[in-house]
């Protein structure tokens, strides 16, 4: 399974996690903005390399969760850092309110059927954790989903904390590589990308009042973001949480981290067995013959 590698915004796996303590801002000593992008350009190119290997090797499987408050930048965060990925090996699923037959089954079984096969890279734009953040904040949405019995809210959020460290050692175990980022944005950054989005006409799609509603409700989801946390971070599935109030350095930093936890994995192209070499020499050989043949047959 794999083991997180070290970053200043990794959430320790021994629940002392703070959110008061986690920076929403850049280090002083921070790359300007030119330099995180000249980084980040490099680092999309090692991680196109690790995909292609990943997608050869076969044998693990790649997920990366994005959680944040609304105007953090998830969808730049993963158009930035992915951009350079094979679409074919690279699978984006993006979960809301769920739907009729999803408040069907378990709060797990939506985001199962997304799951990455082995060489891939799946990425969720939100994801269970949902359940554990909205739901938390707002409890009434519970009675949506059809529970046995009446929820006990002092130990349900224990519950699914116990059930999503169940499913993501149970997919570690079997090869499914689990990095996990919190985009942390501060409350005045947020109201700033806010009024940019009301102002700007090209914006205007990406802002609703449900936005400003939420608001309201920033300490909630700080104290539910941590808790959270501090439940879930593990050394095969960690969290990290990444200063969000300036997009070039939280784009140099979530690809930093990817590219660092997926080097540990020692992917590499498959190579021939010698039994399987010497047949392949005989194939080569007989096209060869072929070729030779074909030219011939011109003349």
């Amino acid at each position: 399974m794999l083991k997180a590698v070290e970053s200043p915004y990794l959430a320790p796996f021994d629940g002392s996690f703070r959110n008061a303590q986690a920076p929403t801002s850049p280090p002083a000593k921070a790359p300007e903005k030119k330099k995180c992008e000249k980084q980040l350009e490099e680092l999309i190119g090692e991680l196109d390399e690790i995909q292609r290997k990943l997608y050869a090797h076969d044998r693990y499987a790649v997920l990366l969760i994005f959680q944040a408050m609304d105007a953090a930048g998830k969808d730049s965060t993963i158009r930035s850092v992915l951009r350079g990925v094979n679409p074919a090996g690279c699978q984006v699923f993006s979960f809301k309110q769920p739907g009729m037959e999803e408040l069907q089954h378990d709060f797990l079984w939506r985001t199962s059927r997304c799951l990455p096969e082995r060489g891939r890279i799946g990425v969720f734009n939100r994801s269970y954790y949902e359940e554990a953040l909205v739901v938390r904040v707002h409890p009434e949405f519970l009675k949506l989903q059809k529970l046995p019995s009446p929820p006990d809210l002092k130990n349900i959020w224990q519950e699914r904390y116990e059930s999503i460290r169940d499913h993501e050692k149970h997919l570690a175990r079997n090869g499914t590589v689990i990095i996990k980022f919190w985009l942390n944005v501060s409350f005045e950054t947020q109201t700033r990308r806010f009024l940019s989005r009301m102002e700007h006409p090209d914006k205007n799609w990406k802002f609703s009042d449900g936005d400003l509603a939420e608001r309201r409700f920033w300490n909630s989801y700080m104290q539910a973001y941590e808790d959270v946390l501090n439940a879930t971070s593990r050394p095969w599935a960690p969290w990290y949480a990444i200063p969000a109030d300036d997009k070039s350095f939280m784009h140099l930093a979530v690809a930093d981290i990817i590219v660092r936890n997926l080097e540990t994995l020692g992917c590499d192209y498959p190579t021939l067995e010698k039994s399987e070499r010497l047949k392949w020499e005989k194939m080569r050989d007989l096209l060869k013959k072929e070729v030779l043949e074909e030219g011939k047959g011109k003349h």
